[in-house]
Formats: C-alpha cells, sequence, structure tokens
C-alpha cells in the first residue's frame, strides 16, 4: 500500500516537473540564442562591454527592437523600394530563390494573414485506405495541377505533419470531400499530433 502511494507520488511529481522543466529549458534556450544576437554589434559598443556583467535577456529586447524597425522601415515608401530591389536580386539565384519564396510564402501566411494555410484541421485517409491522419488544409492547387489531377472535384492541399516532430511531415493532395473537416483548433490538432494521441483535445458541443 505504501509502495503504491510512493509510486503515484512520484508519477505526479513527474507530472509538474516534466512540463515546466521543459518549458523552462526552451525559453532558456531562445533568449540564450537571442542574446547571441547581440555580438553582431561592435565589440565596444555591446552591453556586456558597457556595463562589465551579462544581462540575461537583453537579446530578446534587441530582437523586437529589430523586428520593429525592419517593420517600420519596410512600411515606408523607400523601405518598400528597397526590400522589392533586394527581392529582385534574390529571384535571380537559382536554389536560393526557391528557398526563399517558400519561406516567405509560409511566413506571409502565418504573420500577414495573405493565405488560408493552417486555417482548418482535416481528417484523410493516409497513407491507406482505411488509415486516417490528420492534417491542415493548407491552399488549393492551381487549375494546371486541377486538370492533371482528373477529378470529379476540386482538389485541397493537405500538410500531414509527424507525431512528435510536426515541423516534418508530408504534403498530399486529395479530393475536397475526402478531406474530413472536424470542429477542432489548429492548437488542439498540434497538441494531439506532438503527444502522439497521449493529449486528445476537449470534445465541442456539435
Amino acid at each position: 500500500m505504501l509502495k503504491k502511494k510512493m509510486r503515484r507520488i512520484f508519477l505526479t511529481g513527474l507530472a509538474v516537473v516534466i512540463p515546466a522543466g521543459l518549458t523552462i529549458y526552451i525559453l532558456f534556450f531562445i533568449i540564450n540564442v537571442m542574446d547571441k544576437l547581440l555580438q553582431i554589434i561592435p565589440v565596444h559598443y555591446q552591453p556586456d562591454t558597457l556595463l562589465n556583467f551579462h544581462i540575461p535577456g537583453l537579446g530578446v529586447i534587441f530582437t523586437v527592437f529589430l523586428i520593429f524597425i525592419c517593420g517600420l522601415v519596410t512600411t515606408s515608401y523607400l523601405g518598400n523600394r528597397l526590400i522589392g530591389f533586394g527581392e529582385r536580386i534574390v529571384g535571380k539565384i537559382p536554389f536560393v530563390r526557391s528557398i526563399y519564396q517558400a519561406i516567405k510564402r509560409i511566413a506571409d501566411s502565418f504573420f500577414m494573414d495573405r493565405a488560408h494555410g493552417f486555417k482548418k484541421v482535416v481528417i484523410v485517409e493516409y497513407p491507406r485506405r482505411g488509415i486516417y491522419s490528420i492534417g491542415f488544409i493548407t491552399g488549393t492547387p492551381n487549375g494546371e495541377i486541377q486538370q492533371q489531377l482528373k477529378q470529379n472535384q476540386p482538389c485541397v492541399g493537405v500538410y500531414i505533419p509527424c507525431a512528435l516532430t510536426p515541423t516534418t511531415g508530408v504534403f498530399v493532395m486529395v479530393p475536397h470531400d475526402e478531406a474530413i473537416e472536424v470542429n477542432m483548433s489548429v492548437e488542439e490538432a498540434f497538441t494531439l499530433i506532438i503527444s502522439a494521441g497521449i493529449v486528445t483535445p476537449q470534445e465541442h458541443g456539435s
């Protein structure tokens, strides 16, 4: 009896310590990475040199300030022209062009709301009939792809993340009617996928 109680107490402690510990570790990792961005400042003007001691988190403030300045410059007429000029140069570099354009479209989808990517959670039959996977509608393929697919109905693009590592996955195109929409938020779906089904979202009322 005592052994079972001790085991339950220990497991309860693990359930509290692991999420908190991992969250703190990730936060410190992000702060450390951002602090290293201060190294782009000349050594004589770095905060550590001026203050003679290190203050954790200054990199976060510097990064936020730098992003705000970039956004401020980009929204101006001259800044917009400079960005356009830079993108035209990048557009002439093979391979680099493809990477930049893909990342830019993803960023626009998330932050500028210029696309409908990752807006709907769906269930599709993948990797074969009878087996289902959770994915996210990322958009609609263009007309040429739709014609080549030769389906009786429009197809949609679906990104299916891998369990535990949702930053990797596969992209498939399925008929719209075969993508079953579910009443689940993107955050809930990612939680379900990252936990490999251990953490299930709460049921929503119909």
